[in-house]
């Protein structure tokens, strides 16, 4: 006989707010509906395994069907099923109170809809114009009911004809969510949700290649993997192991670096695999690639919140029943447990990068130049990180060796110590590019450090803050007898008068590049010293540097690179120049503007014209400069080139 009645909520308005408030996640009714199915096989087996259950279990596979011609999709569990009285207990009965209030609270999310509210096989009306439940439960003598509803509050319960126990739900699709009939879209569907449930889930038959087509074989194309690696004991897992996950997760990725295996079961449950991969060159692209899980059901990639945020560059699974499935995201970062989990990770992950360190130094180093933007990463944007990273993160310098900071500042102190007391760090950025001033440097006894990674111009002012009286100068910043201090600087053999000429016989000679402005300074550097150097302050450098990284800095990337032409005079080339310069240098006056009524009229000022009558070698020795500093290029290289082979 059919029973009628209202489905109980307090308000009627239930499935037009499911169909508009859910809609733009409307695909989760998938996971929702497979996941109740794997829960009541769940339930079946535990029955079994108290010896509650007559007869044998058997097979537990969850059906998943698509009938394009009857318009339905289909869910099918062997689990416990339902008796009458059960689904009008849990069915019928829609336990939430406050609907109004919900609706303003939870409209944006699916998610916490459904959870909150116990939802999760109406999110099935979603893509539905009806749902059927054709359901059998597990205790002796029961018998097979139909639940039927069109999506309105009306419901009504059949007898129906099922002889196994277990739940079919019948969705019958609506017309404009007809992707869900595809098996391309289901298939999909399945593998982002269900891939790893703890109960085999079959979509179709396996096909294979017959006659030059594909055709269906007998066997059940079960999707997902009921023992997916983060579940087994470490123990029971060998390197390979590991890999093969890997490439299941990732399967156009490299091999990982290495991984570190979670296992906690206090004060909460986690368990998963995170792996460290190997970063391409921006790594804000790789974001976003940590599956979170809850009892192996898929919940989001998005994992900001649950782990640190440098430990988002990560790869791999996070699965934890403490973070619900109906998480929003603010309450995700709200969460006590969740600020628990991050806390652990973050621990976990510098543990086993420690204990790398410590027990395979070799092997540490030799992924240095992998691993070292998740640790620069992890210091720069937390501060307990940053404690526990110090004592193995490295140092890399020229040469390629590798040094703790603690071990590089005992390399350094005797020599790199300035007249201050302040160590000075020298570094480059480009080896091969500024490979002249790293010699200069070295043979003066100093060490330079290879500071080529994506995060390590913000490196350098965390180290300024952390290091006590330190300061990094890079190598190209002054000329080598001024990077570091370390008595009061010599007066220079030059008058003022001299330094002039030798500027204006050097300034009608400069290029004119983009955005680069040239200041010209003498000074006394050494005959065997390079005749002309070029220099850019630290200061500038690291602020335009910076301005590549944060859009509120970028006012210091339009500015012009201020660059300081050094000329040597104690060079015989720059002595000569000045020479002929002297010979032709004439003293000249600049008369003084007319004054504006009222006004003092000015005294004329006087300067100092040259006009050398040969430039060549000014321009080369210019260009010498510009090509050591990679500055010289197309017309200007060309006529260096042409102006080189005269000179010969």
């Amino acid at each position: 006989m059919t029973q009628k009645g209202n489905i109980g909520v307090t308000t009627e308005n239930i499935f037009p707010v499911i169909k508009k408030f859910l809609y733009s996640d409307h695909e989760i009714f998938l996971r929702e509906i497979v996941s109740n199915a794997v829960d009541a096989s769940q339930k079946l087996k535990t029955l079994a395994s108290k010896g509650e259950l007559q007869g044998e279990a058997g097979d537990l596979t969850v059906h998943v069907s698509v009938d394009k011609e009857a318009g339905t999709l289909t869910v099918s569990d062997r689990g416990i099923g339902m008796t009458e009285e059960e689904i009008d207990k849990y069915i019928n009965q829609i336990a939430f109170s406050g609907a109004n209030d919900f609706l303003d609270k939870y409209k944006e999310d699916a998610n916490a809809i459904i959870g909150h509210f116990g939802l999760g096989f109406y999110s099935s009306f979603m893509v539905s114009k009806k749902v059927e439940i054709i359901t059998k439960s597990w205790k002796e003598g029961s018998k097979a009911v139909k639940w039927s509803c069109d999506g309105s509050p009306e419901f009504s319960i059949d007898e129906a004809d099922k002889t196994d126990r277990g739940t079919d739900i019948v969705m019958y699709i609506d017309d404009d969510c007809k992707d869900f009939l595809e098996e391309g879209k289901i298939s999909d569907l399945l593998n982002k949700y269900c891939k790893f449930l703890a109960v085999p889930v079959a979509f179709g038959k396996k096909k294979e290649w017959k006659d030059g087509k594909q055709v269906e074989t007998d066997e059940d194309n079960v999707i997902n993997d009921t023992k997916p690696l983060w579940t087994r004991k470490p123990a029971d897992l060998k390197d390979e192991d590991y890999k093969e996950f890997y490439r299941k997760l990732y399967p156009m990725s490299d091999e990982p670096l290495f991984w570190i295996h979670l296992n906690v079961d206090y004060p909460f449950n986690l368990t998963g695999v995170l792996y460290f991969p190997k970063v391409k060159n921006n790594f804000d692209l790789q974001k976003n690639k940590i599956q979170l899980y809850c009892n192996q059901v898929f919940v989001t990639d998005s994992v900001e919140g649950i782990v640190p945020e440098f430990l988002t560059l990560l790869h791999g699974v996070i699965d934890s029943p403490d973070i619900p499935l109906n998480v929003s995201r603010s309450y995700l970062q709200s969460d006590q447990n969740v600020k628990k989990i991050s806390t652990y990770i973050s621990k976990k992950v510098s543990d086993r990068l420690k204990s790398i360190f410590t027990n395979d130094r070799k092997e540490f180093e030799d992924k240095w130049d992998d691993i070292k933007i998740f640790i620069n990463y992890g210091m720069l944007s937390d501060e307990s990180f940053y404690d526990k990273a110090k004592s193995f993160a490295l140092l890399k310098d020229t040469e390629g060796k590798h040094y703790t900071f603690e071990e590089y500042q005992t390399l350094i102190k005797d020599q790199q110590t300035d007249k201050d007391g302040n160590l000075i760090y020298l570094y480059a950025q480009n080896k091969e590019e500024q490979y002249v001033y790293i010699e200069a440097a070295q043979n003066k006894g100093y060490n330079v450090l290879l500071m080529d990674g994506q995060l390590d111009t913000p490196m350098l002012g965390l180290f300024e803050q952390k290091f006590e009286k330190s300061r990094f100068t890079r190598v190209d910043s002054d000329v080598v007898d001024k990077l570091i201090v370390k008595d009061d600087v010599k007066k220079e053999d030059l008058s003022e008068r001299d330094k002039t000429i030798l500027t204006k016989a050097f300034q009608g000679s400069l290029p004119k590049l983009n955005k680069v402005e040239f200041m010209i300074d003498s000074q006394s550097l050494g005959e065997s010293s390079a005749p002309v150097v070029i220099t850019q302050s630290e200061y500038m450098r690291r602020m335009k540097d910076m301005s590549k990284l944060q859009p509120g800095m970028a006012f210091y990337g339009e500015m012009p690179d201020m660059m300081n032409l050094v000329l040597n005079s104690d060079h015989p080339l720059i002595k000569k120049v000045l020479s002929d310069a002297q010979a032709v240098a004439q003293d000249i006056e600049i008369p003084a503007p007319e004054p504006k009524e009222g006004e003092k009229k000015e005294e004329p000022k006087k300067d100092i014209k040259v006009e050398l009558k040969d430039t060549k070698v000014v321009s080369q020795l210019i260009d010498l400069a510009l090509l050591q500093n990679g500055m010289l290029k197309g017309e200007a290289l060309n006529n260096f080139v042409k102006r080189s082979v005269e000179l010969i």
